[in-house]
C-alpha cells in the first residue's frame, strides 16, 4: 500500500504544512487525521507510533493524513506553543475535508503533545464523530476543557509511561465516566512505556479492534 501514500502541502496559517496523505479508492470512506509528538522533544510525523496509526486506519479504508506542524520537516513556521499548532490542525482537516467531502465518518487521533492538540480541536469542530488519544499527559497539560467531551472516543496508555503517574489517567476516566450520551474507552498496554517502544503490535491492535467496532456503527 506504500506506494499510494503521497506527500503533500497544505496551505497553513503560518505557510505552507507538510503531510504525507492516503486517499482510499471508495468516495465515502470515513477520514481521519494524526497529530504529530512534541516538536521540541523530536516529535515529527515520521514517529513510528503516529506511522503505524497512520497504516492501521489506512488498512480499514480510511482517507487518511499526518501533518508536520509550523517548524518540524519541510512544514514553515515555528514552534507556537500548542495555538498555532491547533491552528495548523484546523487547516489541515479543512484540507481533508475538501478533499473527501462525501466521508462518512471524521475522526481525530494524537500522540503525546498531539493528543492534547487532538483534543482540543475535538472540541471545536462538530463534525468529529470519535477520537483516539494514545499517551496523553493529563498530567502536564490540563484536559479540564473536556466538559463535556462532544464525542466517544479510546484512550490507550502505557502502563509503565514514565512520563506520565497512573494517579492521573485515572482522575481523566472518572471525569470523562462520569459524562452522559459518550463513551470514552481507556485501554492501558500492560507492557508498554510512554512511546510504545516494545509494545507496538499491542497498540496496533488495539486501535485496529476499536476502529472495526466504531465504524460498523454509522
Amino acid at each position: 500500500m506504500d506506494n499510494k501514500i503521497i506527500e503533500v502541502f497544505i496551505p497553513g496559517p503560518a505557510g505552507r504544512l507538510e503531510a504525507k496523505y492516503y486517499k482510499s479508492k471508495k468516495n465515502t470512506s470515513p477520514i481521519a487525521l494524526i497529530l504529530q509528538p512534541h516538536p521540541q522533544y523530536g516529535g515529527t510525523m515520521n514517529n513510528k507510533v503516529v506511522v503505524d496509526t497512520f497504516h492501521t486506519f489506512m488498512e480499514n479504508n480510511f482517507s487518511v493524513c499526518r501533518v508536520n506542524f509550523r517548524g518540524v520537516g519541510k512544514s514553515d513556521g515555528e514552534f507556537d506553543n500548542g495555538q498555532g499548532e491547533l491552528a495548523d490542525a484546523a487547516a489541515t482537516l479543512d484540507w481533508l475535508e475538501k478533499e473527501n467531502f462525501e466521508n462518512s465518518q471524521c475522526w481525530i487521533s494524537g500522540f503525546s503533545f498531539g493528543s492534547l492538540i487532538a483534543m482540543q480541536l475535538l472540541m471545536r469542530r462538530p463534525e468529529i464523530n470519535r477520537f483516539v488519544s494514545i499517551s496523553p499527559q493529563p498530567n502536564v497539560y490540563d484536559f479540564s476543557f473536556l466538559s463535556p467531551c462532544p464525542s466517544s472516543g479510546l484512550i490507550i496508555y502505557g502502563k509503565k509511561d514514565e512520563l506520565v503517574p497512573q494517579d492521573y489517567i485515572k482522575e481523566l476516566n472518572k471525569r470523562l465516566s462520569a459524562q452522559k450520551g459518550i463513551k470514552v474507552d481507556f485501554q492501558m498496554i500492560p507492557d508498554a512505556n510512554h512511546f510504545f517502544t516494545k509494545s507496538s503490535d499491542a497498540l496496533i491492535k488495539s486501535l485496529d479492534k476499536y476502529i472495526k467496532k466504531e465504524t460498523t456503527l454509522f
